[in-house]
């Protein structure tokens, strides 16, 4: 007979793969480019939230460091790092902030959503601006973006991260109180 601690362990396993799985296919399959650096707009950091706001810092660190990363191989392979760093981070400060809120305030969820929308748009930024153009000096492999198109991006990022929220916040309000702690 499995210790209940094990039986937690897969449970959270399988809340991981599921919502890791949910956030791929929502960075993989509504894909708008943006020139300016060759990424893209997506839906995936919806996902990324939500399990955060429902199971804390650790289940939604792990999707955001899954999940869009995966899908970044299809077809976006050299944003894997920022995508990788920037949404684990993401999932992992949502969760702590706002991650298995109690009682009804909606205050901690939203300010935890408003900081997922920094982190993806400074993320992002600071990735573009300066690691890949320092990285593609001696890598070509990450000499894909420049400051300028990192700028042209912050108003696509802070789209995706307010759209993404407003979604996940959606979601969160419905099953909050549904989700067995």
């Amino acid at each position: 007979m499995p210790k209940t601690s094990e039986v937690k362990q897969l449970v959270n396993v399988g809340i991981v793969a599921a919502f890791a799985t949910l956030s791929f296919i929502g960075t993989l399959v509504i894909r708008i480019p943006i020139p300016a650096t060759g990424g893209y707009f997506n839906l995936g950091d919806t996902f990324v939230m939500i399990a955060a706001l429902l199971y804390g810092p650790l289940i939604g660190g792990l999707v955001g460091l899954i999940g869009p990363a995966l899908a970044d191989a299809i077809g976006y392979p050299q944003f894997i790092l920022a995508t990788a760093i920037v949404k684990g981070i993401e999932g992992a400060l949502v969760g702590v902030i706002g991650g298995r809120s109690k009682g009804t305030s909606m205050v901690q969820p939203v300010v935890a959503l408003v900081v997922g929308i920094a982190v993806i748009v400074i993320g992002y930024f600071v990735f573009e601006a300066f690691i890949y153009p320092l990285l593609g000096k001696t890598i070509p492999f990450f000499k894909v973006t420049t400051f300028e198109a990192a700028l042209g991006e912050l108003v696509p990022n802070f789209m995706q991260g307010i759209i993404s929220a407003l979604i996940a916040f959606g979601i969160w309000r419905v099953f909050r109180g549904r989700i067995k702690k």
